[in-house]
């Protein structure tokens, strides 16, 4: 096969390729310049639309509709696009080898690609209970989430299975957001999560005690502090239940598993610099190996609010790392400089009809809840302050407006001191609007 040279790659096509390509456009490159080189059938789209609208019973969101950009208010990136641009997207591609020493890509075709820069936006893939050997856990109907394909079965296995009944492995985003969706398909819908609460990586106790109630209220029942360790499964090889470590088995239809991802990091393993489970970088992206970037997912980079170094798995970090990683390419190429990544982690989730902002950091000795946190209430509205040393790190609001929310924002950013909790709990989001 011949081999195809580009002055840039991206290799991997989730929102990170699609959000560099914009900046690469915006930043202005000649046609035949730029590939990017994707697993995936489709130009890269917002991926956070598989776990909520992909999966609505009416009105349900399909490509073209959630390509890049429209996830940030953007323009959206239509194959058309790339083509109009002279941006050679390369799909149905998966790289099987990278030798950084020679700029060099191998795909499992064994079609081969040169670079002059490479940016790397891989991304993650799930964590699988086959990884882990759980018996009976290659039946059939046991589905995961993480590309369109994913969602696909998902919609295929609701429609074969209607009123059925569905077993959601795992308390995190996907737990929350899938559960919520099944339901809302009319199916009778059991989570099965280890923790003593939802979400527990970022949730309070008193967070999650009203997302636990507000979902047994619409009819999600919960079932924590245990796991699935075995799977039944008929002649078909379809699943038909889910055997936990307490002892029960609940009957199931479709299971759907949420337990989490690992960056795709291996095709760079022993060449570049590694830490928390992800690829080093500085403030502008670039790894250990000079011309090569790793944005997304897959890159651990200097968090210069908190001075210390974080991997942060999330759509709104994998657009700016994105775009700054451009950027930085593009001054370094002009020697010129740019301000160094200074982000605010931002993590968001939207179910039924609740929609929840958090940022800044979830540290600190103590916490306050403010607002009105009744599950029961026609239109709940309420949010947490995280405080340490003696400061605020970190602000979250359930049904707040998009100003409320930038308010948060800024608390979160300025870190203001605070005195009295209680006065604090009183005065809930009018402090952080007063900021």
């Amino acid at each position: 096969m011949a081999e195809k040279h580009f002055k840039y790659v991206i290799v991997g096509g989730g929102v990170a390729a699609g959000y560099a390509a914009q900046e690469f456009s915006k930043q202005g490159i000649n046609p035949g310049e730029l590939a990017i080189i994707s697993k995936e059938a489709v130009a890269p789209y917002e991926r956070p639309a598989l776990s909520k609208a992909y999966l609505f019973p009416q009105g349900a969101a399909r490509l073209p509709g959630f390509h890049v950009c429209v996830g940030s208010g953007g323009e959206r990136l239509l194959p058309e696009w790339y083509a109009e641009k002279g941006i050679e997207l390369i799909l149905n591609t998966e790289i099987v080898k990278a030798d950084l020493s020679s700029k060099s890509l191998t795909s499992a075709a064994g079609a081969t690609f040169t670079y002059d820069i490479l940016v790397i936006a891989t991304g993650s893939s799930t964590i699988k209970l086959t990884d882990f050997g759980v018996q009976g856990a290659d039946a059939n109907n046991i589905l995961y989430l993480r590309e369109i394909d994913d969602a696909d079965k998902i919609v295929a296995a609701i429609q074969a299975k209607k009123d059925g009944k569905a077993v959601v492995v795992g308390g995190g985003y996907i737990g929350l957001e899938i559960s919520a969706v099944l339901r809302l398909n009319n199916l009778d819908v059991t989570m099965v999560y280890p923790e003593p609460w939802c979400m527990p990586r970022l949730f309070t106790a008193g967070i999650a005690a009203f997302y636990e109630s507000y979902y047994a209220n619409k009819g999600v029942k919960i079932v924590k502090g245990t796991v699935a360790v075995g799977f039944d499964s008929d002649t078909n090889g379809d699943v038909t239940a889910v055997k936990l470590k307490d002892g029960r088995v609940l009957d199931a239809d479709i299971v759907v598993v949420g337990v989490g991802g690992r960056p795709l990091t291996s095709l760079f393993k022993g060449q570049v610099a590694e830490e928390k489970g992800g690829i080093k970088t500085d403030s502008f992206f670039q790894t250990s190996v000079p011309g090569v970037y790793a944005v997304g997912d897959v890159a651990t980079f200097p968090m210069k609010l908190y001075g210390d170094l974080r991997r942060v798995e999330h759509v709104d970090h994998s657009r700016k790392s994105a775009e700054q990683a451009v950027k930085a390419i593009k001054a370094s190429a002009e020697e010129k400089s740019i301000e160094e990544y200074d982000y605010l982690p931002y993590f968001y989730s939207r179910s039924f009809d609740l929609s929840w902002q958090f940022y800044g950091d979830n540290v600190g000795e103590e916490t306050v809840i403010f607002g009105d946190s009744d599950p029961a209430s026609a239109k709940p509205k309420f949010g947490s302050y995280w405080i340490k040393d003696g400061k605020i790190f970190g602000a979250f609001l359930e049904g707040g407006s998009a100003d409320e929310n930038k308010a948060i924002a800024k608390v979160a950013r300025v870190q203001p001191a605070v005195s009295d909790l209680n006065v604090l709990t009183q005065e809930g989001l009018q402090f952080a609007c007063k900021i």
